[in-house]
Formats: structure tokens, C-alpha cells, sequence
């Protein structure tokens, strides 16, 4: 052997250099960005049920964290991210089962339709509570 490994001298997977982006690649993308979010506002969900259960004292604490700006950002953000990850599973439950909306042009139109109803759900959600 002169040292050197063969395995140095094969292509790397063309993958990257040749994969054409589309809605679909990145709805899959944000579905697993989304999953890993939810974890996180969870967290925030279970602080303030703490809160609520230890008195008033902390729970004042915890509320006027959610209240504040950033909370509220926090909160839509995660609005978006539970409605998103709940419409990507169905559309993931459609294509496993009965291989319903497979074909790239299908899928294409339900990914970009995916992201409108995480935002515009999470709009008329937040506006639903504003208003009452």
C-alpha cells in the first residue's frame, strides 16, 4: 500500500451539488425544525402550569414573562409550529397509507398551501382571543 486511502479518492455524494430545491423539500425540513420546537414551547407551557400551581407569587412571575413582547412572540411562534407539524403529519399519514397527493405537482401545491394555513391559522387564532 502506498499510504493512501482509496476511499479518499471517490466522489462524494452528488446530492447536494444536483438537488433541485422545492416546497416540498423544505416543508419536510420545517416539519422536523417544528417537531424540535414544540418541545421547547411545551416547556413553556408546563412553566406556567407550575406557576399556577405553586401560588401567586410565581405564577405572577411566569405570567408577566408570557405577557411581555418577546413571551407573545414566543407563543405565536409556536402557534404557527403546533399547526404546522399537525398539518405536515396528516399530509405524512396521506402519503404513507393510501399514497394520496404523491406526485410532485400535488405535493408541491399542499406544501406551500401548509405553510399559509400555519400562519393564517395562527393569525385568526390570535385574533380570536384578542377579540375576546
Amino acid at each position: 500500500m502506498s499510504g493512501t486511502n482509496p476511499a479518499d479518492s471517490r466522489p462524494l455524494s452528488p446530492h447536494l451539488g444536483i438537488w433541485r430545491y422545492h416546497a416540498t423539500m423544505f416543508a419536510s425540513i420545517t416539519h422536523r425544525f417544528t417537531g424540535i420546537g414544540l418541545y421547547f414551547g411545551t416547556f413553556l407551557i408546563a412553566a406556567w402550569l407550575i406557576g399556577l400551581a405553586s401560588g401567586p407569587e410565581t405564577y405572577d412571575i411566569i405570567e408577566s414573562v408570557i405577557a411581555s413582547i418577546p413571551g407573545q412572540v414566543i407563543l405565536f411562534a409556536w402557534t404557527v409550529a403546533v399547526l404546522f407539524h399537525f398539518a405536515t403529519g396528516i399530509r405524512f399519514l396521506l402519503w404513507d397509507g393510501p399514497h394520496i397527493g404523491f406526485d410532485p405537482k400535488t405535493a408541491s401545491a399542499v406544501s406551500i398551501f401548509l405553510y399559509a394555513f400555519a400562519v393564517l391559522g395562527s393569525v385568526a387564532i390570535w385574533a380570536a382571543v384578542l377579540w375576546l
